[in-house]
């Protein structure tokens, strides 16, 4: 490719709603153009970069035994509803009608539609196992679509799904996906973690996530730098401590707290560590009627200790909990007597269900609100003062320095962009859609499935947040738009630099090198800013002085000055380089 040829759009600066370095260097780079909120152009550069991604994920996926199709955006609610995925997902999935009033999906993820193809085409255990996969184009309706291609509404996704005859079968299906997500991302040549992960609306009982490592990073990954265990905020335990409670040493009392409605502005007014508070969060559950009205609520007190964190999902697995909402602040009144900031389990109007974290069923003398405003209560004890816990869960974030729940170190926390995701799925879409197989018994059976998907458009700005400088994007060489850039300076005033350069760059060409000539005839400095900041790895720049003096340079793009080569070495310089001998 010449560069007078290719549509090169360098911006200084970036956009003003360009939060996350991938952003601002994706759009100043040309890569990427906004469109409308979260939904963006692809420019030739950056798809380009798309391209190779894809490329790379299909090798991998047809090496592992995948098999590709291509399913429709549009999908029919119907399979939707035979889920119950079309009433159960939230404005996520945006659903439309056509103009006969029937209604349709545009497809975030195709777990349906493929499970649909399963029941019509997969008759026997004869035919399995099978993967299926396509890389296609999704929409997710984000309440706030930020952070470029990390965030967007629309975007492309390589997503797979196994079919399996049984569950040991699935899992080997499991391992081979697995395997196969991990040469993928080897290939990419960027830093990242497969972490133990919550499977969310997909449904399923084993999945794992594969995170990039980066500071700017919206999960936090959890792993023990002593073993491989690795886990997200969501998925990581806390172990229950191994401490038994001290004994009361506290006679229990309580004292004014006027204005601090918080745990920090209570343990700063009593000179208290933070971790002798316990903090009162509120929750409500409602049984709805078969008009899907609420029949019946119930309100529930979770006591965790101050410094930590409620984990949602954990709280949401804890019996009875499933579905929670925060309680409402009448709901909050009518049980308490108070308005939130000054809530407690003592003292309280109506009965109310406890469920206690483990951190703080071993506390003692503990700092509690005492249901009255302005007013807490100090030397609160299970066992005296309240009844021991029926209720005992792990509801809390881990925290650095937590015990790994493998017995093998201390945890740590670091940032993640999560680009891959596996699932082992059991029968759960199998069975709401009917889809079975005969067995080897003469009997119908459902697939066991698996779905394992690769955010395509996501990774390049991952690996964005992971490889750039002050210049500009740094890519590794699987995934650049170009992998080498030829830089002639004064191609338009130098017969020998014209020369020179188009022959490089032919010869280039022969050894299928994907490579750029920039004959722009730009002056110096922006020509070579521009390739810093797009980040091709690899620039020869060739010039009438260097030329005279039998030279040329070269540098990489994460070197911090170029080398001087001899102009006759270049080529096979290069071939080194790019492991082409």
């Amino acid at each position: 490719m010449k560069a007078s040829q290719f549509l090169i759009s360098t911006l200084k600066e970036a956009p003003a709603d360009a939060e996350v370095v991938s952003h601002k260097l994706m759009t100043r780079a040309g890569m990427i153009k906004k469109l409308g909120a979260g939904i963006y152009n692809y420019m030739p550069m950056g798809l380009r970069v798309i391209r190779k991604v894809e490329a790379i994920v299909r090798e991998e996926m047809n090496r592992a035994g995948a098999i590709e199709v291509t399913m429709p955006v549009v999908q029919p609610a119907e399979l939707w509803q035979e889920t119950g995925r079309f009433e159960k997902m939230g404005p996520e999935l945006l659903r439309i009608k056509d103009r006969h009033e029937r209604d349709f999906v545009i497809q975030p993820t195709s777990e349906e539609v493929v499970t649909d193809i399963a029941r019509q085409e997969f008759k026997s255990y004869k035919q399995l196992p099978k993967n299926l996969y396509q890389i296609q184009t999704k929409f997710r309706d984000e309440r706030r679509p930020r952070f470029g291609l990390m965030r967007g509404r629309e975007f492309i996704m390589k997503d797979a799904y196994s079919f399996d005859k049984d569950r040991d079968t699935a899992q080997i299906s499991y391992q081979t996906m697995r395997e196969a997500y991990k040469r993928i991302f080897d290939r990419f040549g960027l830093q990242y973690r497969a972490v133990r992960a919550d499977s969310g609306a997909i449904g399923g009982d084993l999945s794992e996530e594969f995170q990039v490592i980066a500071s700017t990073g919206e999960d936090a990954i959890v792993y023990c730098p002593q073993s491989d265990y690795a886990a997200n905020i969501e998925k990581a335990e806390s172990l229950a401590p191994t401490q038994a409670r001290p004994a009361a040493g506290q006679a229990m009392a309580k004292v004014a707290t006027p204005g601090n409605s918080t745990c920090e502005s209570v343990a700063a007014q009593l000179g208290l560590p933070l971790a002798q508070t316990v903090k009162s969060l509120v929750l409500a559950t409602d049984e709805l009627d078969d008009k899907g009205l609420i029949a019946k609520t119930q309100v529930w007190l979770l006591l965790l200790r101050g410094d930590h964190e409620m984990n949602e999902i954990k709280v949401g697995k804890v019996d009875g909990l499933a579905g929670f909402r925060f309680a409402s602040v009448p709901e909050i009144e009518d049980h308490f007597g108070c308005k939130p900031g000054y809530l407690g389990p003592i003292n309280l109007k109506k009965p109310v269900n406890l469920v206690v974290d483990r951190d703080v069923a071993v506390m003692a003398d503990w700092v509690c609100g005492a249901n009255e405003e302005d007013f807490h209560i100090t030397g609160v004890n299970f066992g005296r003062d309240l009844p021991e816990p029926a209720l005992v869960a792990d509801l809390r974030n881990v925290v650095a320095g937590d015990a790994s729940p493998d017995g093998a170190g201390a945890l740590a926390i670091e940032r993640g962009i999560e680009i891959g995701h596996v699932f082992y799925l059991g029968t759960k879409y199998s069975q709401a859609m009917n889809a079975t197989f005969l067995g080897d018994n003469g009997k119908p059976q459902h697939f066991e499935m698996g779905c394992y998907g690769i955010g395509v458009t996501r990774l390049p700005a991952a690996a964005i947040e992971q490889n750039h400088d002050e210049r500009g994007i740094i890519w590794p060489d699987a995934i650049a738009p170009f992998t080498v850039v030829v830089c002639p300076i004064g191609m338009g005033r130098s017969e020998a630099v014209k020369t020179a350069a188009e022959q490089l760059y032919s010869e280039l060409l022969a050894l299928g090198v994907d490579v750029i000539l920039d004959d722009r005839d730009e002056r110096p400095g922006a020509m070579l800013a521009d390739w810093e900041l797009i980040g091709v790895p690899h620039r020869v720049v060739l010039g009438d002085r260097g030329l005279k003096d039998g030279v040329v340079e070269y540098q990489h793009r994460r070197d911090t000055e170029a080398t001087k080569i001899a102009a006759g070495d270049i080529l096979s310089d290069l071939k080194g380089r790019l492991g082409l001998n």
